[in-house]
């Protein structure tokens, strides 16, 4: 079964990617149709979220963000679909790293973790490895279709990006800090954790919340780097990022610290522009489950 929805989804992907990026967004101006008002998919999910995180905004305001975000979906998704024939040099020109010589100069003799959030464009991350002299990792989720879950990894192999799972993670991280080898961790660390694994609560877009502490974790037992990747969409398909350091030495932070300053981050890069994140993930469902402790 899985092949077979392999063979007959793989060509309609494959003829999307090769669409002129003219003709590429009218598609996705298609797609933002039925998606929004068509099947209205998590609309009223993203409108509560929307709420939570700006209760001073008025209805037409959350509205308007709210259909913006819908419109930058469509295309991220898409752009995700657009890097199976997407060229080295087409991606240099779309997505532009304003300060490589900030991690250029962090891995000359230590490994980095480089922390981001589900924000603009995450997938197109990847191509930083190939500006940098050390090995490269991104932790993704694992798709259960094994078909499509190598397709992904192929593309991503172009970048000179190795995936490894969340569950592989730690053991990849500890055995090349072991062997000496020097390298880059790319991770999208704005997940929602299970409520009994959440070893930290803390106010996220002014709600506590559970929160994924595992690179702060990494990165002061192994005392790595951690920089936050700040990607902003300067048009439609076009993206600049950014390196803002949060620590050259995880060992001398102090608990939480690495954590708190990427929620920050994050934070500000939402309040700039929110229609671009992710908005469809319940991220404030355990708000009413803080443990006493945190309160």
């Amino acid at each position: 079964m899985q092949f077979l929805v392999y063979i007959l989804v793989y060509p309609l992907l494959w003829l999307i990617s090769i669409l002129p990026f003219r003709l590429f967004y009218f598609f996705s101006d298609f797609v933002f149709i039925i998606l929004f008002h068509v099947v209205g998919y998590r609309k009223k999910v993203v409108k509560e979220n929307l709420t939570r995180a700006f209760p001073n905004k008025t209805k037409e305001e959350i509205l308007k963000i709210r259909k913006d975000f819908y419109h930058h979906m469509c295309d991220m998704f898409l752009e995700m679909v657009k890097t199976l024939n997407l060229s080295k040099e087409e991606l240099k020109e779309r997505y532009k790293v304003v300060n490589i010589e900030v991690l250029q100069e962090i891995v000359k003799d230590k490994s980095v973790l480089i922390v981001c959030s589900h924000y603009a464009n995450w997938e197109w991350n990847v191509s930083i490895n190939n500006y940098v002299n050390a090995k490269g990792y991104a932790v993704y989720q694992k798709i259960g279709n094994s078909y499509f879950d190598n397709l992904i990894k192929k593309i991503r192999a172009k970048w000179n990006t190795t995936l490894i799972t969340q569950q592989e993670t730690v053991k990849t991280v500890y055995r090349n800090a072991q062997d000496g080898i020097i390298s880059a961790y790319g991770m999208v660390s704005d997940q929602s954790p299970q409520v009994k694994r959440a070893q930290y609560w803390s106010e996220f877009m002014g709600v506590k919340v559970p929160i994924f502490n595992g690179p702060e974790s990494m990165a002061r037992k192994l005392d790595l780097a951690v920089v936050f990747l700040k990607v902003s969409k300067v048009k439609r398909g076009y993206y600049q990022a950014e390196f803002i350091p949060i620590t050259t030495a995880g060992k001398q932070t102090k608990k939480n610290e690495i954590t708190d300053r990427f929620l920050r981050l994050t934070e500000q890069q939402i309040l700039e522009r929110p229609e671009y994140y992710l908005w469809t993930h319940k991220r404030w469902k355990h708000r009413n489950k803080v443990p006493s402790q945190f309160q």
